[in-house]
């Protein structure tokens, strides 16, 4: 879905392959194996080219034939990563572009982020394992597994796995983030 999705984008834009590439400054290569669907992204690559597209990263997951019941099953799930951190995300809901739910595993001692980071959604979250330190403009707020955290998603924030074993967390957000 994301590689027919990425090439209907790229053909809108009338934006030959390598264009897209250079302007989203990634290779054409690794390009042409999203829109085949051999490759999956990270997070960074989709947001260089939503950058390009001028959309939010869920517009590049739009569905239009989405069912009004969709069911997702564990070994259907679209797998994002970001790269230098360890933090793997399952995408959880389809492509309706009005919430979107993640199950997110940061590995001991790494981020979400580099930094704090923001965008125009109301976000919550639960620690479904582990323990997690989730930074909201500025302040940390120190949750344990069960606890669940709500925020206007336009303050920078990030989730900090400051623990020595892994945490697992739901995400909800609406509207998906940009």
């Amino acid at each position: 879905m994301l590689g027919d999705r990425l090439r209907e984008l790229r053909q809108a834009h009338d934006l030959t392959l390598r264009q897209l590439a250079v302007q989203a400054g990634i290779s054409a290569g690794m390009l042409s194996q999203l829109e085949n669907g051999a490759a999956e992204p990270s997070l960074s690559t989709l947001r260089k080219l939503a950058r390009v597209f001028d959309t939010s990263i869920a517009t590049l997951f739009d569905d239009p034939d989405v069912p009004r019941v969709a069911v997702t099953t564990r070994d259907r799930r679209m797998r994002l990563g970001a790269a230098r951190q360890h933090i793997t995300y399952s995408r959880l809901t389809p492509g309706s572009g009005d919430l979107e739910v993640l199950e997110a595993d940061i590995e001991p001692g790494q981020a979400s982020s580099d930094e704090p980071y923001s965008h125009p959604s109301t976000e919550c979250a639960t620690v479904l394992a582990g323990r997690l330190d989730v930074e909201v403009d500025g302040r940390v707020h120190h949750l344990e597994e069960g606890d669940a955290i709500t925020f206007d998603s336009r303050l920078p924030h990030r989730f900090v796995n400051s623990s020595d074993a892994p945490a697992r967390l739901l995400i909800a957000v609406t509207p998906p983030m940009p």
